[in-house]
């Protein structure tokens, strides 16, 4: 027997985030909107919101035994259940599935049902939660860290309406509409852009600053944890009420008219904005519709486009990965103001249209799917979180001029100490960074650097040892010799546990990724750290791109600093070096130590994932691990150290790659010494750059071409 489930926090008693229940709802109205994107800090009530809504979607009609969820109205003609006949449905709720950030992509996308592939000898599907989130909603808490393999089949099955399975032995196609959800806390890393455009509306939340507001948060909570049915009764006619008003705006919603003058205003938006194609206009244009709808308007006014521009545009804007995502109050109502105009100059036929957006784009699938993640009554209580997804606009560095080679000059006072910093040079632009990777083959944290073994990769081999999972040509290979003196007479295999084959995936892995950065006179010429900066800038994007964990450690004057601790937020570490001050003597020495302190830490948090140093310097050092000592004796002991401190990190087995900053006609080749004391390449600072790696070997090719 089933036990009964938990009660669920009643969506009505959340207190505050009312433009995240707005977006939810509208999603429940319209669910062609596209899912809503949470973002917040830890804390927040996100995902207690957005699994309260499940309670107040419309129940479903769906074909009896179909595990794909079929309309009995309207079955999909390829369903691997059907063809279903004219039959009378059954109601069930709707679907909340659940994807976990560590499912695999059997899981996702289904498999091999293996059992009765053994056991009857047949090639059956067992469907994954792509199928059983079919008309309703697929939600996965902490997008950001979804595997990319992931990200990928969701991409596929957002864009098309349909999964399509092809696996050993299984070819299967069925639909799957469904609303996507997403909760997310920016300080673990940011979203792909394909995802995060993929998401009709995102919703930034934070914690309320107001006492009182706090105060009854508290309340609430405690008196659900200590009567969890109690609580929701109290609020099960708050709950219902909502749902009923869900339910006669979704009936509302394909009647509501869309003026030209408002769709005018909508696409002078998104062209104010500069977005990315024509999904904004569609998406705006279908919150808008949603929103006339819930507030019981036959047609979609300036306030509707105005409140869908504050849910649909903050995260589609053009910017720099370390931006910082949302839209300026002062930015928005400007925009509004010139689209305004826009509305007024054309007025063209204003009888408007009901809503179909078919024809503008691929259908999704059937629309009485329920609507999206949870939903928030505009008239709820107190504002928990910011008025819309706001968040200034990073400021872009201005360009900075490319090194001239000056070398720069020793910044000290004669005794050791070093003067007041410099203020940081403005970094030079970033450019297409070339890919540094870890040796060898890791089983790390899943990203797109360094080769591993993972769950998810791409099969290479199977193995009787090691892998994930069965596979299954290999094993069924394995086991066919042997049939006849195993006495088969069925259809089915007759297999022994030494029959079996594992999987072994090879894909990428993200490592951990410090940065040492030599911030100390000898580098401090304003030319020199305007490139080092631009290039440290530059390896972030990269590591933004390929969901690394990054750190930075800088060292200047008597001492080395951990600037950022590894974190998955790459637009802080960006920050750190835009504000990086120079000058002082050079600690090399203790950079290095403190890098192998971090290591250690980070492998007793993290040991799956492999670090990567890129260590940027002149190779100079002047300062002894243990400081003290004077003139030609001290700098000797500084050498002898910063090479002892290399040999412990490359006994740490750390991959390293030390960036030569040195400049000037004449040069020491001081950074070589120390890579090759760390077991790592040595690169010129302009070989960081992969435009320029490739613009070499094409010049070779093209020198042995006219030699030819």
């Amino acid at each position: 027997m089933t036990a009964p489930a938990s009660p669920r926090f009643p969506f009505t008693a959340v207190v505050g985030h009312d433009d995240l229940r707005l977006a939810l709802l509208l999603n429940a109205v319209h669910p062609r909107i596209g899912g809503v994107l949470v973002r917040g800090e830890k804390g927040t009530a996100k995902s207690t919101v957005v699994r309260a809504l499940a309670s107040l979607l419309p129940a479903l009609d769906v074909v009896p035994g179909c595990r794909f969820g079929c309309a009995p109205d309207r079955p999909d003609p390829q369903c691997p259940d059907g063809p279903h006949a004219e039959i009378t449905g059954v109601r069930r709720p709707a679907e909340l599935v659940e994807l976990p950030v560590g499912a695999t992509e059997d899981r996702l996308v289904g498999s091999l049902d293996l059992e009765r592939a053994l056991t009857e000898g047949v090639s059956a599907y067992q469907p994954g939660l792509l199928a059983a989130a079919h008309r309703g909603v697929l939600y996965v808490d902490e997008v950001n860290l979804l595997h990319d393999h992931l990200v990928d089949l969701l991409l596929d099955a957002a864009a098309m309406g349909r999964a399509h399975v092809e696996r050993e032995g299984v070819s299967v196609t069925h639909a799957a509409s469904f609303l996507l959800v997403g909760t997310m806390n920016p300080e673990e890393g940011e979203l792909r852009p394909q995802l995060l455009d993929r998401f009709g509306l995102t919703v930034q939340v934070a914690a309320s600053r107001d006492v009182a507001t706090r105060t009854e948060v508290v309340r609430r909570r405690l008196a659900f944890e200590a009567d969890p049915a109690g609580f929701a009764a109290r609020w099960a006619d708050a709950d219902a009420d909502l749902a009923r008003r869900i339910t006669e705006a979704r009936s509302r919603v394909e009647s509501v008219r869309l003026p030209d003058a408002e769709l005018r205003r909508i696409s002078a938006l998104c062209a104010s904005f500069d977005v990315d194609g024509m999904r904004a206009d569609l998406v705006l244009a279908r919150t808008a519709v949603a929103h006339a709808a819930w507030r019981g308007a036959d047609a979609v006014a300036e306030s509707d486009v105005e409140a869908a521009a504050r849910l649909a545009l903050p995260h589609r804007r053009r910017r720099d990965p370390f931006d910082e995502p949302g839209v300026e109050e002062d930015q928005l109502q400007q925009a509004l103001n010139d689209a305004a105009q826009h509305a007024q100059d054309q007025p063209g036929d204003d009888r408007g249209s009901a809503q179909d957006d078919g024809g503008e784009e691929p259908p999704d699938g059937p629309d009485d799917g329920p609507g999206g993640p949870g939903g928030g009554a505009p008239d709820g209580g107190p504002d928990d979180g910011p008025d819309g997804p706001g968040g200034g606009e990073a400021q872009t560095p201005p360009e900075a001029p490319a090194p001239n080679g000056d070398g720069g000059s020793r910044q000290d006072d004669g005794n050791g100490r070093a003067p007041a910093s410099k203020p940081p040079a403005a970094p030079a632009p970033a450019f297409r960074a070339r890919l540094l990777e870890v040796p060898g083959v890791g089983e790390g944290a899943p990203g797109r650097r360094s080769r591993a073994r993972s769950r998810s990769g791409q099969t290479v081999r199977s193995s009787t040892v090691d892998g994930h999972g069965v596979h299954l040509p290999s094993t069924l290979i394995a086991a066919a010799p042997h049939q006849r003196a195993r006495g088969r007479s069925g259809p089915g295999l007759v297999l022994h546990r030494g029959d079996v084959r594992k999987s072994v995936r090879e894909g990428r892995e993200g490592n951990l990724v410090l940065f040492a950065v030599d911030a100390s006179g000898s580098m401090a010429a304003r030319e020199r750290m305007s490139a080092v900066s631009g290039a440290v800038l530059s390896l972030l994007r990269d590591a933004y791109q390929r969901r690394d964990k990054v750190g930075v450690v800088t060292f200047r004057g008597e001492d080395a600093e951990l600037a950022l601790p590894p974190t998955s937020s790459v637009e802080i570490a960006a920050t750190r070096m835009r504000d990086l001050r120079t000058g002082g003597r050079t600690p090399l020495a203790t950079g290095l130590l403190k890098v192998r302190q971090v290591v250690t830490t980070e492998r007793t948090r993290d040991p799956r994932r492999r670090p990567l140093l890129v260590l940027l310097t002149d190779g100079k050092s002047t300062v002894p691990a243990g400081g003290g000592g004077t003139g030609r004796a001290r700098a000797q002991q500084a050498v002898r150290d910063s090479m002892r401190a290399a040999g412990l990190l490359a006994g740490l087995g750390v991959a390293s790659v030390v960036v030569d900053c040195e400049q000037g006609m004449v040069r020491l080749g001081l950074a070589g010494q120390v890579a090759t004391a760390l077991g790592g390449a040595c690169l010129r600072l302009e070989e960081l750059s992969a435009d320029a790696v490739a613009g070499v070997v094409r010049a070779a090719r093209d020198t042995a071409a006219r030699a030819a």
